[in-house]
């Protein structure tokens, strides 16, 4: 990992991306052995219940260029996501989605990962209902904070600040 990012967006209202104001929670950039980079993508969905909402009218061209040239997406996705409360899942990775598209060929590996508490049914429903959009899903996961905490990865400190802060 060469870098973490928070609050991060390759290029806010850049049309070379996806020319909106998303952006990642936290973003850590991969090296790769081919000299490009790689991005995992996090979006940590606490307490948010998705609501149903569309995307505006003059951005939707890019969106959909994004979506079809990613070639990541069932037959028809679209027509679903927009409006629907998948709309924000869906904006976020296509931010993840520019970024692989950009004419830099800067990133050639990527990961849109929504996190969210396993008692979040309202996110856990609509992840696994993006994921039946998808007609690949190389691009886009989903995990439990629990998941990411019972995977020893962190340090015990920092895994027990985290169970304190966010777990019941």
């Amino acid at each position: 990992m060469t870098a973490v990012r928070f609050a991060h967006s390759p290029g806010r209202f850049d049309p070379s991306y996806s020319n909106s104001l998303r952006s990642f929670d936290a973003c850590f950039v991969v090296s790769l052995p081919d000299g490009s980079d790689g991005a995992l993508a996090i979006d940590v969905k606490y307490r948010e219940a998705q609501q149903r909402q569309g995307v505006k009218p003059t951005h939707l061209p890019r969106f959909v260029e994004i979506h079809d040239r990613s070639a990541a997406f069932a037959q028809g996705a679209v027509d679903t996501i927009n409006p629907s409360p998948l709309s924000v899942m869906w904006l976020e990775h296509l931010l993840l989605l520019s970024m692989l598209q950009h004419e830099s060929r800067r990133w050639t590996w990527g990961r849109y990962v929504v996190v969210h508490p396993q008692g979040n049914t309202d996110i856990a429903h609509n992840t696994d209902e993006y994921r039946t959009l998808l007609a690949d899903d190389a691009t886009f996961t989903s995990a439990t904070i629990e998941d990411l905490l019972s995977a020893k990865v962190l340090a015990p400190k920092t895994a027990a600040a985290l169970r304190r802060r966010y777990l019941p």
